[in-house]
């Protein structure tokens, strides 16, 4: 199941890479301004943006430079998988930081925990303890926000609440306006209600159990963190941006802002190593070789397959 959605509101320069060709690597968007709901509705009032969806960018790579190097020695392979395969653009062709407040790009760590995201980022690719091992490749929810900086999600939407579904867990969001869970109920999505304006789903989200990290590149919060999410769509039905302010003064020296933009997937979507919903029934066991509107099983969901590809294809 996949798909993707996201908030922004400056024009943000990017850089095309490996994907440039079926538009995942993106020079540039323009963030979706927040305003009224010009497209269709559900039978409960909401805006319909049920489907698949995919970040613009690229993967959970690294948070403050999305198309660079994935965490410590990652420059240095030129060969493998992930960023050795391809050689590196100049920073300055590459795309802006996910950090779109402060303007500087960075999070706004506490000394301590700036020299412990550093710390996750130089043993990412040796890890010679357990706490430095990245918990999304143990197939762990990827946490409120990083969840949207990989490749493919579903949202998917009841009355009542709308449901994102990733390759690694789900996440409810809930629009009934029910109290939050008791404060000692930690999870790895946390705990969101959100309501809708317009053309934006505004969420807020705590009793984060903070073990998901926001990138490869380490950065963390911490179980106190409080997360204003705004899911910004446009009424064309095939953009969203994506932002999320972190209030979390155990860590930081002042609340930030991850901007991630995303845009729908279809069964016309050029397809590649992530994203592909022309998928034939015989590569699901079955028999026929016409495609099928169904996101390919993931090494995730299954835990018997390689990482973005499908599961029980023919060679």
């Amino acid at each position: 199941m996949k798909s993707y959605l996201l908030v922004v509101f400056a024009v943000i320069p990017m850089i095309a890479s490996a994907q440039g060709a079926n538009g995942w690597r993106e020079t540039s968007f323009v963030p979706t301004p927040r305003g009224d709901w010009k497209g269709p509705r559900l039978p409960d009032g909401q805006p319909d943006v049920a489907g698949h969806w995919s970040n613009t960018i690229g993967n959970h790579n690294n948070l403050t430079d999305p198309q660079g190097p994935q965490g410590g020695n990652d420059e240095a392979g030129a060969q493998g998988r992930g960023n050795g395969r391809r050689q590196q653009s100049p920073r300055s062709e590459r795309a802006p930081s996910r950090v779109t407040d402060p303007p500087d790009g960075q999070v706004p760590f506490q000394p301590w925990a700036r020299a412990k995201q550093e710390e996750f980022q130089k043993y990412l690719n040796n890890p010679i303890k357990p706490e430095y091992v990245e918990p999304f490749a143990r197939c762990a929810p990827g946490g409120p926000t990083k969840s949207f900086e990989w490749h493919g999600y579903e949202i998917r939407q009841f009355p009542g609440y709308v449901v994102f579904l990733f390759d690694s867990g789900n996440r409810v969001i809930y629009l009934d306006g029910r109290p939050h869970l008791p404060a000692n109920l930690k999870l790895w999505n946390g705990d969101s209600r959100g309501h809708w304006e317009g053309n934006t789903l505004v969420v807020d989200t705590t009793n984060n159990n903070s073990k998901a990290r926001l990138g490869r590149s380490g950065e963390f919060v911490s179980e106190n963190a409080m997360i204003v999410e705004h899911f910004v769509f446009d009424p064309s039905g095939d953009r969203f941006t994506y932002d999320a302010t972190y209030t979390d003064p155990t860590v930081l020296t002042r609340p930030f802002t991850i901007t991630i933009p995303n845009k729908r997937v279809t069964d016309k979507t050029p397809p590649d190593d992530w994203n592909n919903l022309t998928f034939f029934a015989k590569l699901a066991g079955g028999t026929s070789s016409e495609p099928v509107i169904e996101a390919y099983e993931r090494v995730c969901v299954e835990g018997n397959g390689d990482h973005g590809q499908v599961v029980n294809a023919e060679k």
